[in-house]
């Protein structure tokens, strides 16, 4: 996985019984504790079989796989996740195998009760939460939905979502907004590509340049890559074609080292 996302309960309702009083925080802290834990053992046993093996041959390899994980075990001594640890590229390289939770990026999502103005309190959910200091550490984050509501709206047809969602003056829904702030998290984005049957959309991470975001289509496509006739999403529409596009000089050619910009629309020349 790429990251984890806790659901925290924010709502009162007597028919979903749960043991002690609501406090998103708390629960918070159980599970990330719970996480720390599992890796803790994790790094303990991978750390004994390291000093075994460094008595009968001791290579420098060994000795900074052992050198990151005393520096990960001690971290995790104080009850921080790893997340919060420094980690040359080199360090991550060598720990990714161990597959340590408390590494993943996490984002919480704060499940509130309906109510009139859902839109206001899904807004102030972090906060009334009390998740604010926790979503401000490194590699974590924090949205809100509202359970109950995304229920119903998994059953409508678009137009019927689109009205529901004005009655509780919200544009968008918690899934929308649950991935956006996932794609933030991760650093990634999205650009486009169209043709006369198919829009679709590719997840690169940001600040990609356009021969990294060609491979991302096909591996031949970055080998083969020549320039990438380059638009924005929202242009691309006002125009109404990309012979319109190309008219208005808003359909332009990048080369390369083009840094693609979240919503870009590419058409990828090649010699391949």
């Amino acid at each position: 996985m790429d990251a984890i996302a806790h659901v925290l309960r924010a709502f009162e309702d007597p028919s979903i019984p749960r043991e002690g009083e609501l406090d998103p925080v708390r629960d918070a802290k159980n599970v990330d504790f719970d996480l720390i834990i599992d890796d803790l053992g994790v790094a303990e046993r991978r750390l004994d079989r390291l000093q075994k093996e460094m008595k009968t041959k001791k290579t420098p390899e060994l000795e900074r796989e052992n050198d990151v994980l005393l520096r990960a075990k001690a971290h995790l001594e104080t009850e921080r996740p790893l997340r919060e640890m420094e980690l040359t590229a080199d360090e991550k390289k060598r720990v990714r195998g161990f597959m340590f939770l408390s590494q993943k990026p996490m984002l919480y999502v704060v499940n509130v009760g309906e109510s009139a103005d859902l839109g206001a309190a899904l807004a102030e959910a972090p906060s009334k939460a009390g998740l604010e200091e926790l979503a401000s550490r490194p590699a974590t984050g924090v949205t809100a939905v509202c359970g109950k509501v995304e229920a119903d709206l998994a059953e409508m047809s678009d137009a019927d979502a689109a009205e529901f969602l004005g009655s509780y003056n919200l544009k968008e829904s918690g899934l929308v907004r649950f991935i956006r702030k996932t794609y933030e998290l991760l650093g990634l984005m999205s650009f486009f590509t169209v043709g006369e049957d198919e829009c679709r959309a590719w997840t690169v991470p940001k600040a990609s340049r356009a021969v990294e975001a060609a491979g991302a289509i096909h591996s031949d496509l970055e080998k083969h890559f020549i320039r990438a006739e380059t638009i924005h999403w929202d242009d691309l529409l006002a125009a109404g074609s990309e012979a319109n596009a190309r008219a208005k000089g808003t359909l332009r050619l990048e080369g390369k080292d083009y840094v693609v910009e979240d919503g870009d629309v590419l058409h990828i020349r090649h010699s391949g």
